[in-house]
């Protein structure tokens, strides 16, 4: 049996290693950190359980896709529970809106806050599914090698939805600025302002307001549970607490891994027919000697990032009231907090806000009678912090959760923990400590990503949130399925 080996144990690199292994591959992955999962972390504290990274599940047709090229589903593995409301937005004290699970409770919303707007709203939903099916059926699963792959009847037909963006398109129909927020706001998982996205990933707006937003009951860590079970039923070996250290090439041929164990610190060697990593693509180029790199140190530093994050995981020994399961507090400027983040790199002065608050939905996530909150303020990668400054955002969000919600939470907090740029850094080598990815800006977009394959060493493939189709856990499980069908070629070839 061929050899592929796997460099990060994260949703693409377990989705890879899940396709490797289904077309017959003996396949290694290698996890620097303890458990599986990437971002898709869990930390359990005395009872509470918060999901690390991701909290939004968005597009539940892509995870059924995956299941289902193994001949499973879903409901094999976890239970997903339909949110409704899917999220509120607060813009004010006691100033809400929720956005519901159907179409009709939204135009609704929208009629409500403006007259009018829903007829604006339902032909952008119309278009927005339009373009979702094309970039699903059409787009996603392309390598991103060449622009041919953009060229086809559906894209060349709506070649304006690539030359305006949504903020433009939203602002020009939309006079209240609580519903433009409210459309612009999907984008942000995308990684740029509204302003510089493309409108044809409105595509966002349909996963939201129509397919939905789910939550999987036990947390999101239950995901990166059950791809690894899916795994290692079909063969995968996985290996947590070991830490890749250098990629060995001989001639244009990556011949094996160099390692070392998180518990002694002792060097093993793990060699491969196919090498393939979904760790963070720059240090990735790191454990190679410079002239096997595809991309150098000045390529990145021109490359717009989307956000890091500063997270904070809060227990709470009471419930809360006037919340929902996901809530956003847009209560300040959206514009000035996105320029903080890709025009002057700086700290925001009052930066929006999200808290996620799963046992309102989950009661296994906290003890009873108590809340289990995570708080997430997007902010420019490769700020430097220190404690002083998370001990001032976190008193600041307190704050302004206790006035807009009219409810004391800060003398019912049990403790709080904080996570920010420096931890992305330090558990995902993750550059300049992004959370998300590279921007999803016009120039940043499928065949101009950083490439799925090395152009000098033939048997080395990335795969991840930085190369194709870009941020998200959807995309990274699309990912892994693209780089196993380009390795398999390779092997399969040879």
């Amino acid at each position: 049996m061929k050899k592929v080996i796997i460099i990060g144990a994260g949703v693409s690199g377990l989705s890879a290693a899940c396709y490797f292994a289904k077309e017959g591959f003996e396949v290694s992955v290698y996890e620097k950190l303890d458990v599986t999962g990437g971002r898709a972390r869990v930390l359990e504290r005395e009872g509470f359980s918060f999901d690390m990274g991701p909290t939004f599940y968005w597009m539940p047709d892509i995870f059924e896709k995956f299941f289902a090229d193994f001949g499973k589903k879903v409901s094999d593995y976890y239970r997903l529970v339909r949110l409704d409301p899917g999220y509120s937005v607060y813009f004010g004290e006691h100033d809400f809106l929720k956005v519901g699970a159907n179409l009709r409770d939204i135009f609704e919303t929208f009629e409500k806050e403006e007259p009018g707007s829903s007829v604006y709203l339902e032909k952008f939903l119309r278009q927005a599914q339009y373009n979702y099916r094309i970039a699903i059926d059409k787009v996603v699963e392309k390598p991103g090698k060449t622009p041919f792959e953009l060229i086809m009847p559906e894209t060349v037909a709506n070649v304006s939805e690539f030359m305006s963006s949504v903020s433009r398109d939203v602002r020009k129909n939309i006079k209240s600025n609580k519903l433009r927020q409210i459309l612009e706001f999907p984008v942000i998982f995308l990684g740029a302002k509204p302003s510089r996205t493309p409108l044809f990933y409105r595509f966002m707006n349909y996963a939201d307001m129509q397919l939905g937003t789910w939550h999987i009951m036990g947390g999101f860590g239950m995901l990166s549970k059950s791809m690894e079970t899916l795994a290692t039923s079909l063969g995968v070996k996985v290996h947590t607490g070991t830490h890749v250290n250098k990629i060995n090439i001989t001639g244009n041929k990556a011949v094996s891994i160099e390692y070392s164990k998180n518990s002694d610190g002792q060097t093993e060697v793990a060699e491969a027919d196919l090498i393939v990593s979904s760790a963070d693509y720059h240090f990735t180029e790191t454990l190679l000697d410079a002239p096997y790199r595809n991309y150098s140190e000045k390529y990145w530093q021109k490359k717009v990032f989307a956000p890091s994050a500063l997270l904070y995981y809060v227990a709470i020994d009471k419930k809360l009231t006037g919340l929902t399961h996901h809530t956003l507090f847009f209560d300040t400027d959206f514009t000035l907090h996105a320029e903080t983040i890709y025009d002057s790199g700086s700290w925001p002065a009052d930066p929006l806000f999200y808290g996620s608050f799963p046992s309102i939905t989950d009661s296994s996530l906290a003890p009873e009678g108590k809340e289990c909150a995570i708080f997430l303020i997007p902010i420019a990668p490769g700020l430097k912090e220190s404690e002083q400054v998370r001990e001032q955002y976190y008193n600041q969000i307190m704050d302004r959760l206790e006035r807009l919600t009219g409810q004391e939470v800060r003398k019912h907090v049990l403790f709080w923990e904080s996570y920010g740029v420096r931890d992305f850094v330090k558990d995902y080598h993750s550059y300049k400590g992004n959370a998300y990815g590279l921007a999803n800006i016009l120039t940043q977009t499928a065949f101009l990503k950083p490439k799925m394959e090395n152009r000098r060493v033939g048997n080395l493939l990335y795969t991840g949130q930085l190369t194709v189709p870009g941020p998200g856990i959807p995309p990274s499980i699309i990912s892994g399925k693209v780089v196993a069908k380009l390795g398999s070629g390779k092997l399969n070839k040879k």
